[in-house]
Order: C-alpha cells, then structure tokens, then sequence
C-alpha cells in the first residue's frame, strides 16, 4: 500500500489528471496526442521504479539499467568482503 503513495507514482497520476481535465474540451491536435504518450512514458517509468524498490527489498536482484543495480552491486561486493574475511579469520584459528 506504501508504494501507491511514492512520489513519482503520485506525481504521474496527478499529471494525468491535469491533462484529462485540461483535455476535455479541445480538439486532438498533435501536440495533445504527444502530450499523452509523454504522459505514459512518465507512468511507465514511476511504476517501473515502484517494482524496483519492491524487487530490491524482498531481496531479488533488479536489471542493470535500474537507478538501484549499483546499489545491489555495492551491497554484494561489501559481503563478499566480509566473507573473505570471515573465511581468512576461521583458517587463522584453525591454525
């Protein structure tokens, strides 16, 4: 239910509020039917951005063009660390 409340999800939907009220009474020209597509484009990507935050908290890994894959990638290398540290710890105690 948090997600419905994202800022660029709630940012498209009240832009597309706008442009059907401001829409309504005027005729289709190109610029309105461009307008539309802009309009979906800005939808697609807020929600795009909506199941990457959700893939990203239950774990899952996100594609390589999302805003977060450096973010995974990062986290991934940091416990890669830890575990060869924590490997080189027991080897020394085994010692």
């Amino acid at each position: 239910m948090r997600y419905l409340f994202s800022t660029g999800l709630f940012a498209a939907l009240s832009a597309g509020y706008s442009l059907l009220r401001g829409s309504r009474e005027v005729p289709i020209t190109w610029r309105s039917v461009l307008a539309w597509v802009s309009w979906g484009i800005t939808l697609a990507l807020a929600i795009g951005a909506v199941i990457d935050t959700r893939r990203d908290e239950k774990g899952f890994a996100v594609a390589e063009d999302s805003p977060l894959a450096h973010v995974q990638t990062k986290r991934a290398k940091k416990f890669e660390k830890a575990a060869q540290k924590a490997q080189k710890a027991t080897k020394k105690a085994r010692l």
